[in-house]
């Protein structure tokens, strides 16, 4: 039984020796094929750099090229896998009746210079690199804020939001621009606002207007928030248009107006602030009230309710 696990073990020995200088031999074959020399074809990719400002890059221009190399097959196992980025230089481009191009040689002599010595170039599958441009131009937009604000109890903000910028530049191709009448920030949502608030947030395009460049990209967004009070106020009802020869007493003779307000302005107001009044002309509904309406207030509160809105009258022949 000893003899035979003993002739076992020394067979599994022998086939993991057989196996690792199977696998050296094969690195070293594979090392040997990978050193050589060969004439292939690859792709390399395209970045452009160095545009004139008054000119803005097509999306359908050329993104890629197809070159016929000589390298070893390391190089081009490398290639296979993390394809080359090759930088083109606009800088110096030629212009022939609108038409923008990189001659032949001056492409070429780009590509090789940003190759390893080791390779060569043979071929670039184009003569010219012919590229479309927009013509750039600018156009100031205001900016419109995405925010939703919602301030704690008993808080309000306080007139407008204010943004900084208010205006922002844009700039691309003019069909495009034509289309762009404000820039929207991102979505923010504030809650339980209590206290004045700054924030920053990006500025954003719809992805139509892939062309189009921001001179900002964010926008600081401030708003101030105070706490109000409430106040209830009678004011008179003055009753207009009335025939001639009459008189008329409504019921009641004041209305009720609900007032918000900062808690020092609520103070100062009263109700000669107010002016409520009820046309006599206007048509009334099947009860026969007159419906009033307010047309004077303050300019400086933040809101003003009628707490009704008609009243009974009884109309005296004089």
């Amino acid at each position: 039984m000893e003899q035979k696990e003993v002739k076992r073990s020394n067979d599994k020995r022998k086939i993991n020796i057989f196996l690792i200088f199977l696998l050296c031999s094969f690195l070293a074959w594979l090392v040997s094929r990978l050193s050589e020399t060969y004439v292939d074809r690859t792709t390399f990719d395209l970045e452009y750099i160095n545009v004139p400002d008054s000119l803005l890059l097509a999306d359908n221009s050329l993104k890629n090229v197809d070159v016929r190399l000589r390298a070893s097959g390391f190089q081009f196992l490398g290639f296979y896998y993390n394809r080359k980025k090759i930088e083109i230089d606009l800088s110096n481009m030629a212009n022939d009746q609108s038409k923008f191009y990189v001659a032949q040689l001056d492409f070429k002599k780009q590509i090789e210079s940003q190759l390893s010595s080791s390779i060569t170039l043979l071929e670039v599958d184009r003569d010219t690199l012919f590229l479309d441009f927009y013509q750039v131009e600018l156009k100031d937009v205001p900016i419109s804020p995405n925010i939703s604000l919602n301030p704690a109890q008993n808080y309000l903000v306080d007139g407008k939001l204010k943004l900084e910028p208010s205006l922002i530049s844009i700039s691309g191709p003019k069909k495009e621009l034509d289309l762009v009448n404000s820039v929207s920030t991102s979505e923010v949502e504030l809650n339980e606002i209590s206290e004045d608030f700054s924030i920053v947030v990006d500025l954003v395009l719809p992805e139509d207007f892939q062309n189009i460049e921001l001179s900002e990209k964010k926008v600081r967004i401030s708003g101030k928030v105070f706490r109000f009070s409430e106040k209830l106020i009678e004011i008179p009802v003055e009753v207009i248009n009335l025939p001639e020869g009459t008189q008329i007493k409504t019921y009641p003779n004041t209305i009720a107006v609900l007032c918000k307000a900062r808690i020092d302005r609520l103070k100062d107001i009263s109700p000669i602030d107010f002016k409520v009044v009820a046309n006599f002309q206007e048509q009334r509904g099947e009860n026969q009230n007159l419906q009033v309406i307010l047309i004077e207030k303050p300019n400086d509160v933040y809101s003003v309710q009628l707490m009704k809105n008609e009243v009974e009258f009884i109309l005296k022949r004089q």
